[in-house]
């Protein structure tokens, strides 16, 4: 399975706009083949700050996600309204039952 996790500090102008277009990505990633959880959330710390969390299946479902037209206008659409540049980060895991 792989994680992603991914950070953007959004422009003050631009939260309302930021959080349309992040509910509009995950509700269509979470029909994507291989999309096993796909979220976005407001840092309830900093209102900012809006935090995504996704599960894939595998490498290619996450390398199929970023090559459709959707997600890449996504990402350059909150860039955009970005205040600093995003971060993202991926890890490779495996569930664990105790």
């Amino acid at each position: 399975m792989i994680i992603v996790t991914g950070i953007v500090d959004v422009r003050p102008d631009g939260l309302d706009e930021a959080l349309t277009i992040s509910l509009e990505h995950v509700r269509r990633s979470r029909t994507e083949p291989g999309c096993m959880l796909h979220t976005v959330h407001q840092d309830v710390e900093d209102a900012n700050r809006v935090v995504f969390l996704e599960h894939w299946t595998d490498r290619a479902a996450l390398v199929d996600h970023f090559a459709v037209p959707a997600s890449r206008g996504f990402a350059a659409a909150i860039t955009a309204l970005a205040s600093t540049p995003p971060v993202m980060t991926l890890y490779e895991a495996e569930p664990f039952t105790p």
